[in-house]
């Protein structure tokens, strides 16, 4: 963690410049607890729909429990998304006696059900509404006021330096920004170029997403546009090492195991034995994806047992088979280099000729991309 803060979202100081990107059935507490104690330097929640925060019906328990979070996550961001603007205000005023440390708006999800409805990416097609919706919000809150945006509804009408003049305007303490459209949804590439004009026409902090797929991805964001924060989505799932800087091969499978067993455990607390297990399924298999131990048999049970003994037992036929395989193959490797240690007319080592031994013992395939 920085010894200063890199930016601060209104009054609030945020100590690092990578975060996790809110993601919806991934950045729950778990998994942003797992992501926190590795680096990242705040805690976005899910987004949740504000008319189930009103509902009176199941969905106000199950959004709700999207809200909670762990006091080590601060500072925290509710995420809440909807359509009409009395609802987003009267929503986000009493949701902060939950304790954020922010309130954000979510104004880029593209999935047709909640855009084409307004709510989301489908904002963007009323910069008039989000700077009403802003100028409420501030006017309301005791606490800073952002929102996520992409670059437009699509190619056609990429209006992000109207929306972001229009939320910084009219009060909002950061804008972070997806630099794809609506209508790309993930596919093309994000557009850096947007990225560093918007943090060029504001001067409230500016957060950058899209496309950062590996560690050097990172410092090539923040020299390309000048961003304040980096904002990590599908690249750290399986892989929250992300917010140390390392790539997918610098972890040990014995390392991902730890952590695996450590983020099933959270899963289990937070949800319960058999809820918890079902959607730690999707984690599992990006944790082990790239290894050896991603062989069919052995990931095929992973995603389909039911019961945490089931699943202890998998991973201990995983390590007791994986583990020895890689050690000895990195003892060939140290066997097989021994040929490069003598000189000739010595019976001594050369440490010019020594080759560089790595922590890894076989293979990997590149990480997710």
């Amino acid at each position: 963690m920085l010894s200063q803060p890199a930016f601060h979202v209104g009054s609030v100081p945020v100590f690092g410049e990578l975060i996790l990107a809110p993601m919806a059935g991934f950045s729950d507490l778990p998994f942003r607890s797992i992501c926190r104690s590795l680096g990242s330097a705040m805690s976005y929640t899910e987004f949740v729909n504000v008319d189930d925060l009103q509902s009176r019906r199941g969905g106000n328990r199950r959004a709700r429990q999207r809200l909670r979070f762990r006091e080590h996550e601060r500072p925290v961001a509710f995420q809440i998304y909807g359509h009409d603007v009395d609802r987003i205000v009267d929503t986000a005023d009493r949701l902060q006696e939950l304790g954020p440390d922010i309130i954000d708006i979510n104004m880029g999800c593209y999935v047709k059900k909640i855009s084409e409805r307004g709510a989301g990416a489908g904002m963007l097609r009323d910069p008039c509404l989000i700077a009403r919706l802003m100028e409420r919000l501030v006017a309301v809150l005791h606490i800073p006021v952002s929102a996520k945006i992409r670059l437009g509804w699509d190619d056609d009408t990429r209006n992000y330096l109207q929306v972001a003049r229009a939320l910084e305007d009219h009060g909002a303490s950061l804008v972070a920004m997806h630099a794809r459209t609506r209508a790309q949804a993930y596919a093309g590439h994000a557009d850096w170029d947007a990225i560093a004009a918007v943090k060029q026409a504001l001067s409230v902090p500016v957060i950058g997403n899209g496309d950062v797929r590996a560690p050097a991805d990172i410092e090539r964001m923040k020299a390309h546009t000048g961003c304040d924060g980096v904002m990590i989505g599908r690249a750290a799932i399986g892989n929250p090492w992300m917010f140390q800087c390392k790539d997918r091969q610098q972890v040990s499978l014995a390392d991902r195991l730890v952590l695996l067993r450590e983020h099933l455990d959270l899963n289990l607390e937070f949800y319960g034995a058999q809820k918890g297990l079902v959607l730690f399924r999707k984690h599992v298999a990006r944790y082990i994806e790239g290894t050896p131990a991603a062989a069919r048999d052995l990931r095929v049970a992973l995603l389909t047992c039911d019961r945490k003994q089931d699943f202890e037992a998998l991973l201990y036929r995983l390590e007791s088979k994986w583990l020895p395989r890689l050690a000895a193959g990195q003892k060939r490797i140290l066997a097989s280099s021994s040929r490069y240690w003598r000189v000739s007319g010595s019976s001594s080592p050369s440490r010019a000729k020594t080759p560089r031994i790595t922590s890894r013992g076989s293979p990997v395939r590149k990480p997710l991309s």
